[in-house]
């Protein structure tokens, strides 16, 4: 299935799921070498503009990579939660955004919403998502973790370091 949108009198076609997601990344010189990446800021906002259009749905409907060729597309796609998932089901990429931005997205709600998401899910709305809204969502979920000192509380700065 082919995805589209018009900016200024251009069209622009994305010939499936696979290439609207990779054209709405933002740039990287990874994508760029593979030749992933969208050919401008303004393909980009295309790309972006149709994948905020998409039902989430879709994501179901059209696996990135068949399961029966992927081990682990298949353990994602059995252990998918369609009772977790109802609660937005009926939503668009962009609605979805709007949604975790909003109030009625609290931790409770998110940890209930988890099991019926699939990682392209929330990659998709993390690419029309800017770095601010990122962080809000993040904030919503908080991730305490324990070892020799603590990080993740609120109000705390924390860091991490890991060599490498």
């Amino acid at each position: 299935m082919a995805y589209a949108t018009t900016i200024e009198g251009t069209r622009f076609t994305f010939p499936d799921l696979r290439r609207l997601l990779a054209k709405a990344t933002p740039e990287r010189s990874g994508d760029q070498l593979a030749g992933l990446s969208a050919d401008g800021p303004v393909e980009r906002l295309a790309a972006q503009i149709a994948l905020a259009d998409l039902p989430l749905k879709t994501f179901l409907a059209e696996e990135l990579i068949p399961s029966e060729e992927d081990e682990v597309s298949d353990l994602i796609a059995r252990r998918h939660d369609a009772a977790a998932f109802a609660p937005v089901s009926s939503l668009t990429v962009g609605a979805f955004r709007e949604w975790l931005l909003s109030p009625a997205a609290d931790a409770r709600a998110l940890a209930a919403l988890s099991p019926g998401l699939t990682p392209e899910m929330v990659a998709a709305v993390s690419k029309i998502c800017r770095l601010q809204d990122l962080v809000a969502v993040a904030a919503k979920r908080p991730v305490v973790t324990r070892f020799r000192s603590t990080i993740g509380l609120p109000g705390r700065l924390a860091t991490r370091n890991q060599p490498n």
